[in-house]
């Protein structure tokens, strides 16, 4: 099989999930950091689902880093720091996150999904439970308090991360940040618990947003590998290569590294499925630098 490493040069993961966490990870942000200076990486993006990520991003760059590869975080608006909270936002925004995350673990669809076999890593050390949170009601309306998060994110070049919403608030959510005149918006593994159709994924790049195409879930190795990578196929076939974004989101303990479960992926499409590999470097370089204002 042929081998694809050098279409990593200049990549920019959006979706590395790197310790410190509550969730066991295979390697922490430092860690990160040296596989990605020497596979020739641009940027990465830390993502954590209970804390926000910009200080630790901040530090390792400053300290660790050869000047070589930009580190970003986020803020994922889970329960641990108050949900829809757009003051949450507003600290996060003022200390350099790029990524805002609508809930992630605790949304009702997230945890409705995992009690039904979807394997997802534990938390350690915490004890309070989940406030599952549903952020449209039974008419489609958005919870005003994502509203506000929209209109703050709107003044800002931050980046809107779709979360492990159902369907339902995906698509509203898509649609109300389109009309609030937010700028970037990523619409997070819509082919994994989402169980988004080729027809919602190209509406939601019609309106502008990106669509992710995160190599952990259709990787066969991988322990999230549950969807066929001919899905992957089909959404870069059949969707604008200018609004696709590959990423990995790995990094879950015991499942390998981030830049090798992408470079495993990016193998797949190009051995196996016969994607370019000017197409892979448009979505795992240059649309992602984009979102992330550094092409």
């Amino acid at each position: 099989m042929k081998d694809v490493s050098y279409l990593l040069k200049g990549a920019v993961d959006l979706h590395v999930h790197a310790g410190p966490s509550v969730m066991p990870r295979e390697l922490d942000g430092a860690e990160m950091l040296l596989k990605a200076e020497q596979s020739g990486y641009q940027a990465f993006v830390i993502k954590d689902h209970y804390f926000p990520t910009m200080m630790s991003a901040s530090i390792i760059e400053k300290h660790i880093g050869k000047g070589q590869v930009k580190v970003f975080g986020g803020i994922a608006l889970n329960d641990a720091v108050g949900g829809l909270n757009v003051r949450a936002v507003d600290v996060a925004c003022a200390m350099g996150a790029k990524f805002v995350w609508m809930p992630t673990i605790s949304t009702n669809n997230h945890i409705v999904s995992h009690s039904h076999g979807l394997k997802f890593p534990s938390s350690q050390g915490m004890q309070l439970e989940e406030k599952p949170l549903v952020y449209v009601n039974e008419h489609g309306d958005l919870d005003s308090r994502v509203i506000a998060i929209l209109e703050y994110i709107a003044k800002t070049d931050m980046i809107l991360g779709t979360g492990h919403g159902c369907l339902a608030e995906v698509d509203a959510l898509v649609q109300a940040a389109r009309k609030i005149g937010v700028k970037k918006v990523l619409v997070n593994h819509p082919l994994y618990m989402i169980g988004a159709s080729l027809t919602d994924i190209k509406r939601w790049a019609a309106l502008g947003a990106y669509i992710e195409l995160n190599a952990t879930v259709f990787v066969p190795e991988s322990k999230f590998g549950v969807v066929s990578i001919d899905k992957a196929v089909e959404v870069i076939q059949e969707v604008s290569l200018e609004q696709i974004v590959i990423d990995s989101d790995y990094g879950q303990k015991n499942n390998g590294c981030p830049v090798e479960g992408t470079q495993r992926f990016i193998e797949l499409l190009v051995n196996q499925h016969g994607v370019k590999e000017e197409a892979i470097v448009k979505m795992v370089r240059d649309n992602p630098a984009q979102l992330l204002g550094l092409a």
